[in-house]
């Protein structure tokens, strides 16, 4: 994912708007694209700032957002359960079918992610 354009060329671009120049204008003259003017017109007027919004969907909103403490109790129930054995689980108890790998995210979000030691104890 790309960084969010520096908060002084943010300020550079809506001064040179505000100055009367138009937005593809703008664009050419900061080498920007004109959609980047017009949402950054755009974001200062809806929330009066010109810092960039947080990217990113934002999570917790997929298949296991609703069953998270579930897991995270059955965890703490059963510490050695593998990835295989709580995906097994939430289809038969919620009828949820997630591949260990989406069960993983969830865990490593919760903060609940150990590393097996090389000895096997």
């Amino acid at each position: 994912m790309g960084k969010p354009h520096p908060i002084e060329l943010r300020t550079r671009v809506v001064a040179y708007v505000d100055e009367g120049h138009g937005h593809r204008e703008a664009a050419r003259h900061f080498r920007v694209s004109p959609k980047f003017v017009n949402d950054l017109v755009k974001l200062r007027r809806e929330t009066g700032s010109l810092a960039p919004r947080r990217q990113g969907n934002g999570g917790g909103h997929g298949k296991l957002a609703a069953v998270t403490d579930w897991i995270e109790a059955r965890v703490a129930a059963r510490g050695k359960i593998t990835l295989d054995e709580l995906a097994a689980e939430l289809a038969e108890t919620h009828g949820l079918v997630v591949h260990r790998g989406t069960v993983w995210r969830v865990l490593r979000g919760l903060g609940m992610t150990h590393k097996k030691r090389p000895s096997g104890a």
